[in-house]
């Protein structure tokens, strides 16, 4: 399945609109600037195989550079446009993309970038020109809307968020194969979970170059159904979104979920909601609060599934699964779940452990052997670094990442759990619960907290901590709530919804002269 397979019945339908602009391509816009610029490519000597970077912003014409690599048979690397330029360099030069795609909005760090990244051959910029890099538009319509001969179908090779270290980027296990026998799972799921079909709406809110919303959104494309793309997340404008275009698809992170619930009651209720089918929220586990009050709202619509960009294996519930398992991320529907200790042993249900994919799909961490070997088990299995337990209906529950885990005097807590807490707090826009270091019992819980409303002094700010801990206490034994709160104006969140805990508490591990 791909755009140009309904191009036939569907040729003049809107695949793709912009929900800020309302710039909109059809079907047969989008396979006809995917042709050309796959004959582009291959103009410039690019075969099956060969590797193709992007950074841009969520750009009308985002899908249409995706397929067009999909079309020539080659893997192609979208980079988040808010890395630096030494990052971004790093991340071109790693994937060894002989052609690099940008637009308008990246031109002061792609002029920057020319110098860094010798080996690309094709620069392309969209919008615009300066030095180094050809006009996109220009170059694209200088070649023929027609399908290359023999076409084999390319793929993703995504980064992961790199918050510890270099990111890596993650190669699923890939064969070159005609475009025309081209499956993907997601687009799979998306119709047989979800229930897409080309009558079919699907709106998203996030940034494209992220796994999960770039996945989703092509398998959008390649069942034929309209893709609806926000330009920026606003919780108003996404209600506003939901309300005007109608979708009936939508997926999200929990933190939008939290958001919205925090708009004002008159807010929410100014639009009509009643179109949507599926809500789909990944990324992280959804408080269970959280949870309850959108599916109380909006009806029994919200899906959860957890999975990595590695793509090694997937666990679903629909919303009466968890209801009835409350504060699961699902069960295994590709794949085992293998719960296991710190020497690999696996261990029963209900005791926490590190969770391993079994039976799923291979990836590798591009040029980064040793990481891809710490990924695997003994027996095959591979992780994605969290930690969880498995219940007596084989549902799992997460509890953390292994690496936030803390141990203080000897007792091993859990910040997501405290998180989950304060986050229902109505004075709690975010929040981040990490160990700092405390030297009697090696590591205390602190949480740094951006509030509704900043404190006006330090007085003000001492009893908004103090009533915060006292929230949280009354909800979760005293040994897993912050023993101190600290106040931001922001958290350093990336846009789709992951949360850099580990830049926060490195600045209190450093600062104490001490690692962890």
């Amino acid at each position: 399945m791909y755009p140009g397979s309904h191009v036939d019945q569907h040729a003049d339908k809107p695949a793709v609109i912009m929900a800020g602009s309302g710039a909109t391509q059809t079907f047969g816009e989008l396979d006809a600037g995917a042709n050309r610029l796959s004959r582009l490519f291959r103009a410039a000597g690019l075969q099956p195989g060969d590797h193709v970077a992007l950074c841009l912003e969520n750009h009308p014409r985002y899908f249409e550079i995706l397929w067009g690599c999909e079309y020539a048979g080659l893997i192609y690397t979208a980079a988040s446009s808010r890395l630096t330029t030494d990052e971004l360099s790093y991340v071109v030069n790693d994937c060894g993309a002989r052609a690099f795609i940008t637009s308008q909005y990246k031109a002061e760090q792609a002029a920057e970038l020319v110098a860094d990244t010798p080996n690309v051959e094709l620069r392309l910029m969209l919008d615009t020109t300066i030095d180094g890099y050809e006009s996109y538009e220009a170059a694209v319509a200088a070649q023929p809307a027609e399908p290359l001969p023999n076409r084999v179908a390319g793929t993703d090779m995504l980064y992961s968020s790199g918050t510890t270290g270099r990111p890596k980027g993650v190669l699923p296990g890939f064969e070159l194969q005609p475009l025309e026998e081209r499956t993907t799972s997601v687009a799979g799921m998306l119709q047989v979970l979800f229930g897409m079909d080309t009558s079919s709406v699907y709106l998203s809110p996030a940034p494209l170059y992220h796994a999960a919303p770039l996945r989703f959104c092509m398998g959008t494309l390649a069942v034929g159904a309209t893709l609806v793309v926000m330009e920026h997340f606003d919780a108003e404008a996404y209600l506003k979104s939901l309300d005007h275009f109608k979708p009936t698809h939508s997926q999200v992170v929990p933190t939008m979920f939290v958001r919205i619930l925090k708009l004002p009651d008159e807010t929410r209720a100014k639009y009509d909601v009643s179109s949507i089918e599926c809500v789909i929220h990944a990324a992280a586990p959804c408080p269970i609060p959280v949870k309850k009050r959108m599916i109380e709202w909006w009806g029994p619509v919200i899906h959860e599934y957890y999975a990595g960009t590695e793509g090694n294996g997937l666990v679903y519930c629909n919303s009466q699964m968890w209801l009835s398992h409350e504060g699961t991320v699902g069960t295994p529907v590709n794949c085992e779940i293998h719960i296991v200790d710190d020497d690999g042993n696996e261990i029963p249900q209900g005791e926490i452990g590190a969770v391993y994919f079994g039976g799923g799909a291979t990836f590798e961490y591009h040029n980064d052997a040793e990481k891809t070997a710490d990924s695997r088990h003994p027996n095959g299995w591979s992780t994605l670094g969290d930690v969880g337990y498995l219940d007596a209906d084989n549902f799992l529950y997460l509890t953390d990442r292994k690496s936030f885990m803390i141990i203080s005097g000897g007792v091993n807590i859990y910040p997501q759990e405290a998180e989950n807490v304060l986050t229902m707090h109505p004075e709690v826009i975010d929040v981040a619960v990490f160990g700092v270091p405390n030297e009697d019992f090696g590591e205390e819980v602190k949480a740094v907290v951006q509030p509704e409303h900043m404190p006006a002094d330090e007085a003000a700010a001492t009893r908004l901590a103090g009533e915060l801990i006292q929230y949280c206490r009354s909800h979760l034994t005293d040994v897993k709530c912050p023993r101190s709160i600290e106040f931001r104006e922001e958290l350093p969140r990336h846009p789709t919804g992951k949360l850099y805990k580990r830049l926060l508490k490195d600045e209190y591990w450093q600062a104490a002269n001490r690692s962890i």
